[in-house]
């Protein structure tokens, strides 16, 4: 009886061990690589010392928000003066993985800094994880996020989702109903 008992304590132990490994590893894979490229424009001041935040969203209106842009995946280097005149940014970093293929999204400026206005010529967006496919979509802004020049607003939104059996994207990006995750 004593044997079967530490048999089958042994049986749970690795048990146990399996089912920790499996979700370590179930939970690496949830996370995707968002990357970034994003172009300012070459007109007069369209450069910014302001903050920008993204939100991504998908198809079913689950998004991902990167609240820093700079802090959180800038690859420019040390030193390097991100959103300048004419400069094409690259940012890159983990997030958790949406339901499907980036189809919209959110630009903001939090408007702060000397130098608040800039022109967006477009932000593209590439996407990849373990078991994603990887995926691609170029988002075209030419606008100014600024409050002193026409459209007069802080945020682009860029919506090319299609509606889905679950709803429209669109819908649900602008109402809220999706669930958005936060990415530090």
């Amino acid at each position: 009886m004593k044997n079967h008992i530490m048999g089958l304590s042994h049986l749970f132990f690795h048990l146990f061990i399996l089912i920790s490994i499996a979700s370590i590893v179930r939970s690496e894979d949830s996370e995707c690589v968002y990357t970034l490229y994003v172009r300012t424009g070459s007109v007069l001041k369209a450069g910014t010392d302001s903050i920008m935040t993204v939100t991504l969203y998908d198809a079913n209106g689950w998004g991902v928000r990167i609240k820093n842009l700079e802090s959180w995946g800038g690859l420019m280097g040390p030193g390097y003066n991100y959103f300048e005149r004419g400069n094409l940014d690259i940012f890159s970093g983990k997030g958790p993985c949406l339901s499907a293929p980036v189809c919209s999204m959110n630009l903001t400026s939090d408007g702060s800094g000397p130098h608040h206005g800039w022109y967006c010529n477009y932000v593209e967006v590439t996407t990849t994880g373990a078991h994603v496919p990887c995926a691609q979509k170029t988002f075209t802004v030419e606008q100014w996020l600024a409050t002193d020049t026409s459209p007069y607003e802080l945020t682009a939104l860029r919506n090319y989702c299609k509606a889905t059996e679950e709803g429209n994207g669109a819908r649900k990006m602008l109402k809220g109903s999706g669930s958005v995750l936060e990415v530090v």
